[in-house]
């Protein structure tokens, strides 16, 4: 365990790539088997202990420390691992007694595993008083899941292609057969065995994602290279179908990260009844017509799907691209051909739940930012509501894990924008933990006194610069009014206080908001230093939005 810490410690201070890459290989090259496997697992995400929980955590300190002083330390730390390592007090030995080995970092994994809830706090507690501070945050870190060292699942796999010089892209293509602790990977990165052989009949691929396109990258692209698609405001899932040992076909929905949320979704799976890895967008369609993500959003995150939701709220799968077909695996043709195999298997399918995503004709940028700017004569028609923008895609490209620069490039139509004004401040997590970096804003209302009220309408923790946080960061502490725990209170009055321009993707009614509307994906775009509050928008501003986007 110990050199696992110490791993995860110069990992988390090392901003280089190539030297994180260094110092995995070397960890992998001088660590034995399983617990380098472990080590790859546990910064890949593929490790999950059910019953370690933050709540666990925070129980077992404030059993051993002062809980006001946990609170004040945490909230300035803002990472549970790092306060709790540095708060757990040193274990007092009986004389003569000395200190216990500490655990392996497979003695941990294999304990956590068949551990029983009631006797986990008593052995997290046992190796917190073993480990030293290193230790114990690495311990910490483990067991929540919650790294945030800076190490992508991409570049740990890339390390462990390092150790046996082979191409990263290969192990992507072999993960989803792998599991912990990857004897059989890293016998074949050190040439002591075959390479190994997924036996999973329904795998997750590790998905390929596109950059944000800036104007400045037109000037550098070719039109006639690249094939447009619309880009659906749903959620994209992979759908993998696959025979079994005894030839039936099994099927699988997996989000992209890779979460099986079949159970979600149980009206879909009949429609998978061929072999093959469908990638694409989940919506909901009623009547032939898509419907925005505000609806589709009622079928999300659900653990009791009933007949009734699935009437009320049908799903669909609107395909782009096919993975796998029976067993051959199509990731490394060109999108062109992979597009020609996915008309042919979605004809094939012949199921009324998928259809295929239709391509934007275009011959110039300019006629592809004219249908962007208008989907609805672009040929999206009545489905035009549940469009973002546009999918630009490279004819050649094949399909590559991860978020490579240059093949796939996502247009999104101009957010929308409206000027809110902070209400409330908390501070942020990992590197931002010191600053102020999460904001809740709102517009003014008709109170029910007869005057002019702020009423929240989201929050929002990114879009801004590393100079911008600091000058808000400023701001907040130079006018907080009240503290809620780590909540700050910070002025908003009509003429006094920050306004801060927010662009959006989408509104939607809230019952859980005072004001009856939440945002969605909201970001902080620019900071209005030289507008007072009360010249803010106003809810009717939204309201009159909302309706425009939903027709309701």
């Amino acid at each position: 365990m110990n050199r696992f810490a110490e791993l995860l410690d110069r990992l988390a201070y090392e901003p280089g790539r190539n030297n994180k890459i260094k110092l995995l290989v070397g960890y992998f090259r001088e660590t034995e088997d399983p617990d380098r496997g472990y080590a790859l697992a546990a910064l890949t995400g593929a490790l999950s202990f059910k019953h370690a929980k933050p709540g666990l955590i925070r129980d077992l300190i404030t059993e051993r420390a002062d809980p006001v002083l946990f609170s004040y330390s945490y909230d300035y730390v803002g990472d549970l691992s790092e306060t709790v390592a540095l708060m757990w007090p040193k274990a007092e030995l009986p004389p003569g007694h000395n200190n216990p080995p500490p655990p392996t970092l497979t003695d941990v994994v294999t304990t956590l595993r068949t551990l029983g809830k009631a006797e986990l706090p008593a052995q997290l507690a046992r190796w917190l008083d073993e480990l030293d501070e290193t230790g114990r945050w690495a311990l910490l870190k483990l067991v929540t899941g919650a790294m945030r060292i800076g190490i992508s699942a991409r570049l740990a796999k890339t390390a462990a292609a390092a150790l046996g010089d082979k191409d990263p892209h290969e192990i992507e293509l072999m993960w989803p057969g792998l599991s912990p602790p990857y004897l059989d990977l890293f016998a074949w990165l050190e040439g002591r065995g075959d390479k190994p052989v997924n036996s999973d009949p329904t795998p997750f691929r590790p998905v390929m994602l596109a950059h944000a396109i800036e104007d400045a990258d037109f000037a550098n692209l070719d039109a006639a290279d690249f094939s447009a698609e619309w880009k659906w405001d749903g959620i994209r899932v992979q759908a993998v179908a696959g025979r079994d040992a005894r030839g039936h076909i099994q099927a699988r929905l997996y989000s992209r990260t890779g979460e099986d949320i079949t159970g979600s979704f149980p009206d879909l799976v009949p429609s998978l009844h061929l072999p093959g890895a469908i990638d694409g967008e989940l919506l909901v369609l009623r009547d032939g017509r898509v419907q925005t993500f505000n609806v589709l959003q009622q079928r999300l995150n659900r653990k009791v799907v009933s007949p009734k939701l699935i009437k009320e709220f049908p799903i669909h799968l609107r395909a782009y691209d096919l993975l796998g077909d029976d067993e051959n695996d199509l990731r490394e043709l060109p999108f062109t051909e992979r597009r020609a195999h996915l008309e042919a298997f979605v004809a094939k399918l012949s199921d009324p739940r998928i259809d295929l995503s239709p391509t934007v004709p275009f011959a110039s940028w300019e006629q592809l930012a004219a249908a962007r700017a208008d989907p609805k004569s672009a040929g999206a028609g009545d489905d035009a509501d549940a469009v973002e923008g546009v999918m630009l895609k490279r004819r050649d490209a094949p399909y590559l894990p991860g978020r490579p620069k240059g093949p796939w490039w996502k247009w999104k139509r101009d957010p929308h924008i409206i000027d809110a004004v902070l209400m409330y401040a908390q501070r942020g997590h990992g590197k931002r933990s010191s600053y102020y970096s999460d904001y809740t804003f709102g517009v003014w209302t008709r109170g029910e006194a007869g005057g002019d009220e702020l009423v929240p309408v989201g929050k929002a923790y990114f879009g801004f610069t590393d100079e911008e946080l600091l000058q808000i960061d400023r701001f907040v502490r130079r006018n907080t009014t009240e503290k809620f725990g780590p909540v700050r209170h910070v002025v908003h009055e009509p003429d006094q206080g920050l306004v801060l321009e927010v662009a959006f993707e989408g509104l939607q009614r809230s019952p859980r908001h005072k004001s009856g509307v939440a945002m969605r994906f909201p970001r902080i775009s620019r900071l209005r230093w030289d507008k007072p509050p009360r010249e803010a928008d106003r809810l009717e501003t939204l309201e009159r939005m909302l309706i425009s986007m939903t027709g309701s």
